[in-house]
């Protein structure tokens, strides 16, 4: 990597594992998962999308389950005996191994109620609103991606990466080719898991066809269906409950009109609403659609050059997604002080010519990019591009003073009363006392 260029992952990575955050639950790791952003996706109205469940093959199953379960005993699980369960499959007509799943979603979704180790019939779901019908198959669905932590799909590699293929399916609405799909799956598997080659051999010969088995359990449950072409895509129902899942998890998935009311904004208005939070990286792609990349760079870098560090991490996230169309305002950037470093990586990484950053430069950016993280909110945040420190955290802060970054004494302070660290509070509250003595010194 040249050494114009680094992100700002390394260095809140670095930060975060330093840290102990007493909010965050301790099985979660060290670094939280990064959020990532989807493409926006077109749902159809909320009643449409609900006449389609109760003909979800499971949903229809779990209603017809709920019907023949009627009212009987349950064993102390909440599950049925073992009888009632064979006899279930074969009043339904369907696999044995299905019925559990079938049963624990007629129970958790309230179609079935079990009070006392006795079960009775819930409401069903073609009684109730559209609203509540969502909110029921949300349900169902989350059942069902709970399951993969016991033997959802039969394939154990499968099963521990249903999230990211499904993921993955949603991010590609015209459908994935199923070859490509265990592909993904099979280097996801080789990264995390490091099995060798003589596992990864046998791996590649079974996936496929624990793939498609996994694939035909997915379109029994509503989420996925074959295009015409023959990929696989999310069914209308599955876009819906997996942009809901989404979300849960922190995700940036937004719908098609929710980020068209950023499109016609100024620079200046995208700007402040990403800042704000009110905006995320999703609407970045619509706005710049709409216009000209050396207008939008022009406009973009007029905001940073006389903005604070919020409103530069915010550009600066928005010039990443431009090519080198908008090199000249970039360019013309080199000459401006608070943007020339910027411009400088910019220019680096798309291979084009550009001035080498110093040492100082760097730790400049570093601090720049700290200083923004107190301002952004979220998404924003999290596509800052910045340079990756190549000493820890303590040594960067020591660095800090000597830049002449207008916002290092806060970065400092930051650091020194919120950092669990006590090496890192020393040593901010140390490089705060230098920062301001150097102050004083240049007043005097």
């Amino acid at each position: 990597m040249a050494n114009n260029v680094f992100n700002l992952a390394e260095l809140r990575k670095l930060i975060d594992e330093q840290a102990a955050v007493p909010t965050r639950p301790p099985q979660e790791t060290a670094v939280e998962r990064e959020a990532l952003t989807f493409p926006p996706v077109l749902l159809g109205p909320d009643e449409e999308l609900a006449r389609l469940v109760p003909a979800v093959p499971l949903v229809a199953d779990a209603i017809r389950l709920a019907t023949w379960t009627g009212s009987r005993p349950v064993t102390p699980e909440g599950l049925l005996t073992e009888p009632d369960a064979v006899a279930a499959a074969e009043a339904l007509g369907v696999p044995a191994a299905r019925v559990r799943l079938i049963w624990i979603v007629a129970v958790n979704t309230g179609l079935l109620r079990i009070v006392r180790g006795q079960a009775t019939r819930g409401p069903l779901p073609t009684r109730m609103t559209a609203e509540a019908t969502l909110e029921f198959w949300d349900g169902v669905v989350m059942d069902v991606l709970d399951r993969a932590d016991e033997g959802l799909t039969g394939s154990a590699v499968v099963d521990d990466h249903l999230a990211e293929m499904l993921a993955t399916i949603y991010s590609v609405r015209s459908g994935v080719a199923v070859a490509n799909l265990a592909r993904g799956i099979l280097q996801s598997h080789e990264v995390a898991c490091e099995p060798g080659a003589v596992p990864m051999r046998r791996l590649a010969a079974s996936l496929p066809a624990e793939l498609l088995e996994a694939l035909s359990l997915l379109a029994y449950c509503g989420l996925v269906e074959q295009t015409a072409a023959g990929r696989t895509a999310l069914t209308p129902l599955g876009v819906w409950a997996i942009r809901r899942d989404l979300l849960r998890e922190g995700h940036d998935a937004p719908t098609a009109a929710e980020v068209e009311v950023f499109a016609d904004l100024s620079a200046a208005e995208l700007v402040e609403a990403l800042v704000k939070g009110t905006a995320t990286q999703s609407a970045v792609a619509g706005w710049l659609e709409r216009r000209a990349p050396e207008e939008a760079a022009r406009d973009l870098i007029e905001i940073a050059a006389t903005g604070g560090a919020g409103r530069r991490g915010a550009v600066g996230a928005i010039l990443e997604e431009l090519g080198p169309e908008a090199e000249a305002p970039v360019r013309r950037a080199l000459e401006l002080p608070l943007m020339r470093r910027y411009a400088a990586s910019w220019l680096h990484i798309r291979d084009l010519d550009a001035p080498a950053l110093s040492p100082d430069d760097h730790t400049w950016i570093a601090v720049d990019a700290l200083a923004a993280l107190m301002h952004l909110s979220g998404h924003a945040a999290g596509r800052l591009d910045t340079p990756e420190p190549r000493e820890d955290l303590i040594r960067l802060v020591g660095e800090m003073p000597a830049v002449g970054h207008p916002d290092t004494l806060a970065v400092l302070d930051m650091l020194a009363s919120a950092h669990d660290d006590p090496a890192v509070v020393k040593a901010a509250r140390k490089a705060a006392m230098k920062a301001r003595s150097l102050a004083h010194t240049k007043l005097g």
